[in-house]
């Protein structure tokens, strides 16, 4: 499966973004999908995940309350709202996909720039 993210961009803290990952190939419906941001010196860290059916959904304690993810099986989609972003939430965002048995995420997106300001 290959991943293509877009939506990051500049906004001020208190605003919202909605990133959207398009995935291309096959049984899309086969894979759970999250959202990992990766901040300067600091390690990649997931933000919220959603499993194959939309079925679950796990967020990171710093993100519940503000961010929502969801998917479109018939159209190949995986989003992040965010709200309520904070200076904190500046990070490149990279969505990626991992077969439903699969413990380890292997697919990967290019990552979308995602800066708040104060």
């Amino acid at each position: 499966v290959q991943l293509q993210a877009s939506g990051g961009g500049l906004v001020q803290a208190g605003g919202s973004l909605r990133l959207s990952c398009a995935a291309s190939g096959r049984n899309f419906d086969s894979y759970d999908m999250g959202w990992f941001r990766q901040a300067p010196g600091k390690e990649r860290s997931l933000v919220a995940s959603i499993n194959w059916s939309g079925g679950t959904k796990y967020y990171a304690d710093s993100m519940k309350g503000r961010f929502t993810i969801s998917r479109d099986n018939a159209k190949n989609t995986v989003a992040l709202q965010m709200n309520s972003l904070k200076p904190e939430d500046t990070a490149v965002y990279f969505c990626a996909a991992k077969y439903r048995w699969s413990t380890q995420y292997n697919y990967w997106g290019q990552g979308t720039q995602v800066t708040v300001s104060s």
